[in-house]
């Protein structure tokens, strides 16, 4: 059993930053990846990143490369989010998920003004 715990959403204003944390517990495969999504209301839940849990390959989202940063913490078993130069757009519950096991967080939320 895995389990995955996000944090760091909020509301934050155009331009600004976000950085989302998912704390990873369980036996996770060697092998596996820790995935970001996110799910606006009303649209299907898009890929954000990726990161491999035992190296450091990354993968983006259309688009996000640049303004998204994924990253990990191995001590401490975390993922992290960095966001920055944040758009109304990208309003949804940001989630994050083990790959190939395919277990979920509980989302975050986050809320970006105009």
């Amino acid at each position: 059993q895995v389990q995955l715990v996000e944090s760091g959403g909020g509301l934050v204003q155009a331009g600004g930053s976000l950085r989302l944390s998912c704390v990873v517990s369980g036996r996770i495969f060697s092998y596996a990846a820790i995935r970001w999504f996110r799910q606006a209301p009303g649209k299907d839940r898009d890929f954000v990143a990726r990161i491999e849990w035992n190296g450091e390959k990354t993968d983006y989202g259309h688009s996000l490369e640049g303004r998204f940063i994924i990253s990990k913490d191995a001590a401490k078993k975390t993922v992290y989010l960095q966001m920055n130069n944040l758009k109304p757009e990208d309003t949804a519950v940001y989630y994050c998920n083990t790959s190939p096991q395919d277990y979920w967080g509980q989302g975050t939320q986050v809320t970006v003004s105009s």
